[in-house]
Formats: structure tokens, sequence, C-alpha cells
């Protein structure tokens, strides 16, 4: 049966109704911007929002990215725990990275599709604060220093809700500064969700590569369309959330238990995926909430 345009745009009205002038935050990966076709898909789903009264905020990554450009410079990439050691040469080429290319080809997308873009880090009204990491302890061997690598500690929402009133789409590098003005690079989805938890934001998105929680982890078709944040640790002892997604959700649970209302596990790989999750009734994804 073919849907008319019509039902879908009556379908998507209660859910405009519920979400116009509320906040969301994004966050972005390597994976997702890596594909020029599935990202514009992304940026004019993210457009279309702040047309209709939501404040969209961009939260991006770009570890592929920065491996790449350290093989450039004839530099390996080194990691403890998941986590980029990162000396100061390692910190520069991340900074160049993320800011100089990731950070404005997504303000380009936005302005090529009709919004205002505004492409922010960090030290841009020192809004992202954060502490050197403690060294990591790895098993059997000495706790090793990872370098220029940060905790968040606080986000001072101010510039954001700024940006965000003014009708711009502020786009977040995860470069953060201590309380010396020193650079630290920080974990992405860790910054992304001490974003969501300061601007109280209504939802929070992970966009990523897969269809989102699995009932059967080897079966794409079981998706879990929603889930509490109380049920996280049994279904990670039962082996549903398991491997990469663990932090995955971990990070989605972290924020809702911050205070924010949902948040969303979508595949972006699909066709206008934010859109569907949000404004229709079936939704595409995984969303996990506290009750």
């Amino acid at each position: 049966m073919t849907v008319k345009r019509e039902q879908v745009l009556i379908e998507a009205l209660p859910y405009i109704r519920e979400f116009y002038d509320s906040i969301m935050v994004f966050k972005i990966g390597g994976s997702i911007m890596s594909d020029r076709t599935v990202l514009e898909d992304f940026i004019q789903d993210v457009v279309l929002l702040r047309y209709i009264g939501i404040h969209p905020i961009i939260v991006h990554g770009g570890g592929p990215e920065i491996s790449q450009a350290m093989e450039k410079f004839g530099k390996k990439a080194e990691f403890v725990g998941g986590l980029r050691v990162t000396d100061r040469e390692t910190l520069g080429i991340a900074r160049m990275v993320l800011l100089g290319n990731i950070n404005a080809e997504l303000v380009n997308l936005i302005g090529k599709h009709g919004g205002k873009g505004i492409g922010l880090s960090g030290q841009d009204g020192m809004f992202l604060k954060a502490r050197k990491k403690s060294p990591v302890k790895v098993q059997g061997k000495e706790p090793v220093d990872l370098g220029f690598v940060g905790e968040v500690e606080k986000v001072d929402p101010e510039i954001l809700m700024i940006m965000a009133g003014k009708g711009y789409i502020p786009v977040v590098s995860p470069i953060a500064v201590d309380d010396e003005g020193n650079n630290l690079n920080v974990n992405a989805d860790t910054a992304a969700g001490a974003v969501a938890i300061a601007m109280r934001a209504k939802k929070f998105f992970s966009i990523t590569d897969v269809e989102g929680v699995r009932m059967n982890p080897d079966d794409p078709t079981s998706v879990i369309s929603e889930f509490l944040a109380s049920d996280f640790n049994r279904m990670v002892q039962e082996g549903v959330i398991k491997g990469g997604m663990i932090p995955k959700v971990e990070a989605c649970v972290r924020v809702v238990q911050g205070g924010v209302d949902r948040a969303h596990i979508i595949d972006g790989r699909k066709h206008h995926a934010v859109l569907l999750e949000l404004l229709t009734t079936e939704g595409v994804g995984t969303m996990i909430s506290r009750s």
C-alpha cells in the first residue's frame, strides 16, 4: 500500500509539536562522515529540524581521519584502553584534522543545504573544560600516560545557548581546555554526552553504522526498538549488548541518567534516519529511556 505524502506529514505533526523549541544533540563519528551521501542526508535532516523549530547541536569525532593524517606525518597511532596516546605533535595533528578539516566541512555542508552552521571547540569561550586524564592501568604493565588526553570536568552552555538561540547550528570539535588554557583531546562520545546533559537536551542521538541494539547480535533484523537504562547491566551480562556496542550504549545510558529525556542509537547509513526516528511512529533504531 502506498502511503500518501499528506499522511506522512500528518503523522509527523504531533512530534513536531512535542519537540518544538527543544534542544537535541547529535554525535557523529568517522564511519558516517567518510560516506558523502550518508553525511549529506544527515545534514539535510538536521537543517530541516532547525527550520521546524528544533535546536540541533552536532558533536563530531574523527578518529580514522586523525590516524590517516598521522601516517602521512610518519607517526603510528597507538591506543590504550580505546583512547589515543596523544603527544604534542599528535595533538597538533588532531587539531588540524578536527578543526581545520572535519569541522569546517560540516559547517560548509550546513550552509549548502540552507542552514547556518558555526564551528566551535572547547577553547571558544572555554566552554568545554577538562583535566588531564590519569595514567591508564594496563594488566601486567606499568600505567601508561596518555599525554594530552582529557576528561571532561565542566561544560558552560552559555555560548551554545546563544548560538542556538540565534538560529545557528553549533558544530563542536572535542578539543577541550584545562584551567591553564592548554588543549586536551577528549573522547567524542564523552564530550557529546556532557554537552547534552549541560544543555538539558530533549534527546541525544548516537549516529553510527549499526541498525541499533539487537536482541540477537548476529541478526540485523532483531533490533530492539526501546529499553530502559536500568536494563543495561543485565543486557551486557546476557550478551545482548557486547563488544563495540557496549561503550555506545553506555554513553547513552549515562546521558539519560544525567537528565536527558531519551537517547537514540540509529544507523546513519539509512536514508534520512534522523527524520524517520524522530517524526514517525515506528522509528528506525533503538531508544533508551529512564522509565
